[in-house]
């Protein structure tokens, strides 16, 4: 299921960017990006359609997905 970002208060919209640019790992390259930057990145990704916000409910966790990698999911 969907979530739109605007139904997240603020901070749970903040915890949810970080906690995923903490478990993925993200690299992005040589130059060093702070927490907060990645974090403003993702942020505008989601603010644009970019990037979605998916609720499993049988595994009961949200994470953030591409569009382009929702969309080819859900055509198969």
């Amino acid at each position: 299921m969907l979530i739109p970002y605007q139904s997240l208060d603020n901070e749970t919209l903040h915890n949810l960017i970080e906690s995923f640019i903490l478990r993925e790992g993200t690299d992005y390259g040589e130059a060093e990006i702070s927490l907060n930057e990645k974090s403003q990145k993702v942020r505008l990704q989601i603010e644009s359609g970019a990037v979605l916000i998916l609720y499993s409910e049988l595994s009961e966790s949200v994470t953030l997905i591409a569009k382009e990698q929702f969309n080819a999911q859900t055509m198969q």
